[in-house]
């Protein structure tokens, strides 16, 4: 039976929930919306919002949405195949601090899918040759095309974040951002680009835990940047960069989600019934054939 609780299994703290014992729901990961007045303080990384099982409940809800998942994107590629100009895609935006587990979460997540029809972009440090264009000009040249899925690793939100923490730039440039980001984002929608964002909220204790990790397993020292453990003495500027961020951008064509994420395995559920949700809105059928089954089965039974 479902129990209500308050506090630290909550998606806030101090808000009560109604929790069904191991049955996270798409509701669930719906809930997980930002919000224009949303507050990250309020967000506890450790808490699994919805889910109150074990671990084995865990990973049976984590496949409980398979079939229909690889389905949903079938028919998506399908539909891009058959109608390129005019089928929809989605596009799923990711940010995250170091160690919250972007990439795994796009590989756990994206794992069902035809590859033919997903592409994964990791954006690093921009390139000189990026540095000489308008910031947004590396992003689009990854904007899906229809009937595709796209996982941004990092994004262009990386530009009034890191760069506004460490104050490269001012902030009339930030601001010029944002609203370059917002205008970028619903021409996006326009094109029939489904946007998804999530932010992977993890907490400093669970970073420090895997930066350690990095520097014992040799299988984990490739991951491993001298430059992370100098980020973390600027953590509470990147919680307050983080929150304007998806405060100024969260819109219904482009919604914002933070994930709690200490538990990895949750997060990726979270972000996987988020994804089947998407792809549910599209309302997609199968694309009609451009040519007579009936007649074009005949003629293969004639050709022998």
């Amino acid at each position: 039976m479902p129990r209500e609780t308050a506090g630290s299994h909550g998606p806030y703290r101090g808000v009560c929930t109604i929790i069904a014992m191991g049955k996270f729901k798409i509701k669930d990961a719906l809930d997980l919306r930002a919000g224009k007045t949303f507050r990250l303080a309020d967000v506890d990384p450790t808490a699994t919002p919805g889910f109150d099982g074990s671990k084995s409940d865990l990973e049976d809800r984590f496949e409980h949405y398979d079939d229909e998942l690889y389905d949903l994107q079938e028919r998506l590629f399908a539909n891009g195949r058959a109608h390129s100009d005019d089928a929809p895609s989605l596009l799923v935006v990711l940010q995250g601090m170091d160690t919250s587990g972007k990439g795994g979460a796009i590989r756990h997540v994206f794992s069902v899918f035809d590859p033919q029809g997903t592409k994964t972009v990791g954006f690093g440090k921009p390139t000189e040759e990026e540095m000489e264009h308008d910031f947004l000009w590396r992003i689009r040249k990854h904007d899906p095309v229809p009937g595709q899925v796209v996982a941004f690793d990092r994004s262009h939100y990386e530009d009034v974040l890191i760069q506004r923490v460490h104050e490269w730039v001012d902030e009339e440039e930030i601001d010029r951002r944002f609203e370059a980001i917002r205008e970028y984002e619903q021409e996006l929608a326009g094109k029939r680009v489904k946007i998804l964002k999530v932010f992977l909220h993890i907490s400093p204790e669970f970073q420090k835990e895997n930066l350690i990790e990095r520097t014992e397993r040799e299988d984990k020292y490739w991951k491993y940047d001298p430059s992370d453990l100098e980020e973390r003495g600027y953590w509470d500027k990147y919680m307050a960069a983080y929150e304007d961020a998806i405060r100024r951008t969260d819109e219904l064509w482009a919604p914002w989600f933070v994930i709690p994420t200490d538990n990895k395995k949750y997060a990726r559920m979270a972000l996987k019934y988020l994804i089947v949700d998407a792809l549910r809105h599209l309302n997609l059928s199968w694309p009609a054939p451009e040519f007579d089954p009936e007649a074009e089965k005949q003629r293969i039974l004639d050709a022998d």
